[in-house]
């Protein structure tokens, strides 16, 4: 071996290979010695040392958020796998044809969604009988605020384990269990008790409550402090027995910070007013007030009325379709001067308002007014004159199936403020081509920007140059929803007007919905219009009679009828 040489300063230094062996064997053998100072030096002093702790933690929490990572791809796959897209807060599988087996892989995955606020499984009816396998891990979603199981086919053991349940949700706000008829004959008992204090909407529309679940209602409600809104709609059997509605009806007062409250076709009676009268004086928040379709309150609205001074914050009343009696609307107008803040009241559906509107519209507070439907009223012609003067502070006009208003439209339009009205309903009202042309020139004057919704279904009569002039007119850049339908077994060609209507969508951006049924035309002009639609991704609704429903037709030649 040849011996190496080492530059030390300005000489050199002649060295053995045996030396130098050996000077590297000592270098790595005084590396290896060395160690940091750390590991003799702990926190806690249990001589662990400091680098492995850390490691440790920080290894732990790798691996948690690893699996946090997984377990939301998983997630991730579920939902796609349903159609829907993620969302950390909200949780929507309505209508997407769950499974039991569905729901327990959902519930094995909600420990992945800490931030869930909104949790919706409506519309899914294979589920009813399972709810369980959703219920025992809620636990995991203890911030949820909103909790919708509409039309799930639920039965007493699904309400006995959402009711165990309820205890790990302590910050639900909102609970849906509507369309679900197991939920009536005494299942809802298994809530009573355990619903949270902070809930403010109780929604158990059309669950075939009985007068016995009025009772156990009642008691829910005694312990709901800060329920605002309660809607027991289409449940015709909850007022059948007078003790157990006037139960309920008590309890009310007990729910003072209520301010919407739904009691739309529940078999009300003479009776059931009275009880739930004598309970107005105790919900003074109450805003909205809905006694629709329940034809049986007919004759006895007096025994409510007398008490609604005590609503002075109301401003909805609605009592459409109530088959209401002159006796009846008397009453309501001598109590509409003491609701202050009424901005809505919906009497449509009862024929004899047309005979007491003019003195109806005197005791409304009409500078304050929103919406006043009016449809299927028996109106006459003196009072359409009379209705002009509410016009022009209304967001919405419905005088639908008065067939008055044909020829007498300009009444209406001429008493208009612009931007103002958002929605205006026609239907059935036997319409001429002068009146929308009027329309046409109402719409070229900018007095209908606003419009979100227009219906002017069922108006045969209006000739093509009426169609024509209306999209040619412009000034609906707001507009959303137009219908144009036809009634059942007519037909009628739009291929005339339908230039016009090709070149207004352009000036149409906001249009999410076009119904043309029962307008007909050749194979290419309605791929055109739908071409053009598609596009913009608005809804068509086209179709057109088959020759047995014309037939059908001209053998009975019946007309729709006008209530």
């Amino acid at each position: 071996m040849e011996s190496a040489d080492v530059q030390r300063g300005g000489g050199s230094l002649r060295r053995s290979p045996f030396d130098l062996i050996m000077n590297q064997i000592r270098r790595k053998r005084a590396a290896s010695d060395r160690k940091p100072l750390g590991r003799f030096l702990s926190r806690d002093r249990t001589g662990i040392p400091e680098d492995r702790e850390d490691r440790e933690e920080r290894g732990a929490a790798e691996g948690a958020e690893s699996e946090r990572d997984a377990g939301w791809g998983r997630m991730c796959v579920f939902l796609q796998r349903l159609g829907k897209k993620a969302d950390s807060r909200s949780l929507n599988l309505a209508h997407c044809d769950l499974t039991a087996t569905d729901l327990l892989e959902l519930a094995t995955l909600l420990q992945f969604l800490p931030q869930l606020e909104e949790m919706d499984v409506s519309w899914n009816d294979l589920i009813g009988g399972s709810l369980k396998a959703l219920t025992s891990h809620l636990q995991h979603a203890g911030g949820v605020r909103a909790l919708r199981l509409c039309s799930c086919r639920l039965d007493a053991e699904d309400l006995t384990a959402l009711g165990e349940a309820l205890g790990f949700v302590p910050l639900l706000e909102i609970l849906d269990l509507s369309w679900n008829g197991g939920v009536g004959g005494g299942a809802l008992q298994g809530l009573l008790g355990n619903l949270p204090p902070p809930l403010r909407e109780l929604h158990l529309v059309s669950c075939q409550l009985t007068a016995a679940d009025a009772t156990v209602l009642g008691g829910l409600l005694s312990a709901l402090s800060s329920v605002c809104v309660l809607d027991v709609s289409c449940n015709p059997q909850l007022s059948q027995e007078v003790e157990a509605f006037r139960e309920f009806s008590s309890s009310l007062s007990h729910a003072s910070s209520i301010t919407t409250l739904r009691l739309q076709a529940c078999g009300l009676t003479e009776e059931s007013l009275h009880a739930l009268g004598g309970s107005l004086h105790g919900l003074p928040s109450l805003q909205q007030l809905d006694l629709s379709c329940n034809k049986s309150l007919s004759g006895g609205l007096s025994h409510l009325t007398q008490h609604l001074s005590h609503l002075t914050h109301l401003q909805s009343l609605d009592l459409h379709l109530c088959c209401l009696t002159h006796t009846d609307l008397q009453a309501l107008i001598q109590a509409l001067p003491s609701l202050p803040a009424l901005t809505e009241l919906d009497v449509s559906s009862n024929k004899d308002v047309g005979g007491v509107l003019p003195p109806m519209l005197t005791a409304l507070p009409l500078t304050q007014m929103r919406r006043l439907p009016l449809n299927s009223c028996n109106l006459s012609q003196e009072v359409v004159t009379a209705l002009a003067a509410c016009v022009p502070y209304l967001r919405s006009v419905d005088v639908s199936w008065c067939k008055v208003v044909g020829g007498h439209l300009p009444l209406l339009l001429d008493a208009l403020q612009p931007a103002v009205l958002t929605e205006l309903r026609l239907s059935s009202c036997e319409l001429t081509t002068e009146d929308l042309q009027h329309l046409a020139a109402v719409c070229r004057r900018g007095l209908l920007s606003s419009l979100l919704v227009l219906d002017l279904s069922y108006n045969a009569s209006v000739g093509d140059e009426g169609w024509s002039a209306l999209f040619a007119a412009g000034g609906l850049g707001s507009l959303q929803e137009v219908d144009l339908s036809l009634r059942p077994f007519t037909s009628a060609p739009y291929t005339a007007w339908l230039p016009s209507l090709l070149c207004a969508l352009p000036r149409l951006p906001a249009l999410t919905y076009l119904s043309l049924k029962r307008w007909t035309s050749g194979s290419k002009d309605r791929k055109q219009l739908k071409h053009c639609l598609r596009k913009r991704s608005v809804l068509l609704e086209l179709d057109h009679p088959n020759e047995d429903e014309i037939s059908l037709f001209k053998a009975t030649n019946q007309d729709s009828p006008e209530e």
